[in-house]
């Protein structure tokens, strides 16, 4: 689960004072209601919901943006086109760190894992991987000095046979800096990973990273639909659904015409799924008799999901590659008649969007920007009223930002839940919690927060002067 993030130096994150980064949290304040919206474990309590408020441009996306460009360089490495996102609010910043580092509970231990990167010039700076015990202390695991290519780590990675492995991989790292060393050890380390189970902590942050913080923007779709392909699912989708007044009874997966639909693809994307299911068909073949003597069974058919914005398609093929083609249509109001998906509302299909996050597994972190868009304000309400229902029997988080001032509410949320992200006249943007205003429980805060009370809205200029006559 995510703790605290961290940023310094990106987009409109400029430093605090003594060169303090901005700080996102999950830990809670004083309040003492409303204890269900919380994770606890005895020793450690997170709050499972937070939502985050800002005027237009204020730079409630750009947290967005740096948890995700943070998610995608440890996984994918530097992303293109980066050497301008630094905070151009001082022309010095330009040749200055960049600062980012995510706090995360894993296993019942704390960790924090950041790194330092000159965005200008794409190069890393410093690397480092901690595990905190207690208030001011903590176990180093790695650490890298960059700049002057020294690194150091734990006694427990020193183990015979290990520590010449790691010292490989450091040293190739010496001459790089363009490159992490978290990500060169989960590149092919299965192996290293088996033989050796001391260093399994950083496979561990990696996977969290990679696979359990979900990142989503509001043009793109949140979810593939993959959670209505499981028959499991139904019953409680139907379920969910039907309470959010949408219409929709039930819904059900419907074969089309495999050409139809691969007619409509783009050549290059025909031709990619074409190629997959070679491949896919020639592995199977070739590893069908030792599935079998493994589990007596082979595994029959293989396929992948397709998503667009209004389009929904699963592709199934088996070893002769014959293909099926699949999609999902929806009845309303228990009519015989069924809807395809471009039929539904942009509202609706938001709403099968988030749907995922309700259902989703342990130890998920859900970020998604403007929540509200394509919603009405009821239904906004509804939905995060429904999340922290279904997140008071699992481990979850969300974390939204949003423009819908009726979620300040605190017969809905914590004072602890709601954030701010407000912009100074130099362009720079500051992160800070309602906790901090230490507000009445029955203060309206939604008004008090449109009268610019804690700031984060937007304030007007004249837009078109009335000329008098």
């Amino acid at each position: 689960m995510l703790i605290r993030f961290n940023v310094r130096n990106f987009l409109s994150f400029a430093s605090r004072l003594n060169g303090q980064t901005e700080e996102f949290s999950m830990i809670p304040g004083r309040v003492r209601s409303k204890k269900e919206h919380l994770y606890e474990d005895g020793k450690l309590k997170l709050l499972k919901f937070a939502a985050i408020y800002g005027a237009n441009a204020s730079g409630k996306s750009n947290l967005v943006k740096a948890m995700d460009f943070a998610r995608r360089t440890i996984t994918k490495g530097l992303p293109v086109g980066i050497s301008d996102k630094y905070c151009k609010s001082k022309p010095a910043n330009e040749k200055l760190k960049s600062y980012f580092e995510f706090e995360l509970k894993i296993d019942g231990k704390i960790f924090a894992y950041g790194f330092e990167v000159i965005l200008s010039l794409g190069k890393f700076t410093s690397e480092w991987l901690v595990e905190l015990i207690d208030e001011g202390r903590e176990k180093l695991i790695f650490e890298r000095d960059i700049e002057n290519k020294t690194y150091n780590f734990d006694g427990s990675l020193k183990e015979k046979g290990l520590s010449e492995r790691i010292n490989v991989y450091l040293d190739d790292t010496k001459s790089d800096d363009s490159v992490l060393f978290l990500s060169i050890m989960n590149q092919n380390k299965r192996d290293l990973y088996e033989k050796y189970p001391s260093v399994n902590i950083m496979k561990k942050v990696f996977h969290w990273i990679n696979n359990q913080l979900d990142i989503n923007y509001p043009d793109r779709p949140i979810s593939n639909y993959s959670y209505m392909a499981n028959s499991k699912n139904v019953t409680e989708i139907c379920r969910i659904i039907s309470a959010f007044g949408t219409g929709i009874t039930n819904f059900k997966l419907v074969e089309v015409s495999p050409d139809k639909i691969l007619s409509k693809l783009p050549p290059f994307v025909r031709k990619d799924i074409v190629s997959r299911i070679d491949k896919d068909a020639r592995e199977q073949r070739n590893d069908e008799e030792k599935r079998k003597s493994n589990s007596g069974k082979g595994k029959n058919n293989f396929g992948l999901i397709m998503r667009s914005e209004k389009d929904f398609f699963i592709i199934e093929a088996d070893k002769n590659k014959n293909i099926t083609c699949k999609t999902i249509q929806f009845s309303h109001n228990n009519i015989d008649a069924l809807f395809s998906l471009k039929e539904e509302s942009d509202g609706t299909i938001r709403l099968l969007d988030l749907l995922e996050i309700l259902i989703a597994g342990e130890n998920k972190t859900y970020v998604v920007d403007e929540l509200d868009r394509c919603l009405h304000p009821s239904l906004t309400y509804k939905f995060v009223e429904t999340f922290l229902e279904e997140a008071a029997k699992k481990n979850i988080q969300l974390i939204v930002t949003t423009h819908e001032s009726r979620l300040m509410d605190f017969d809905l949320l914590r004072r602890d839940e709601i954030w701010f992200v407000d912009k100074k006249r130099n362009g720079e943007s500051d992160i800070y919690s309602l906790e901090e205003y230490n507000e009445r429980f029955d203060k309206k805060i939604d008004k008090a927060y449109l009268e610019g009370r804690y700031g984060g809205v937007p304030i007007f200029s004249t837009v078109f002067p009335i000329k008098e006559g």
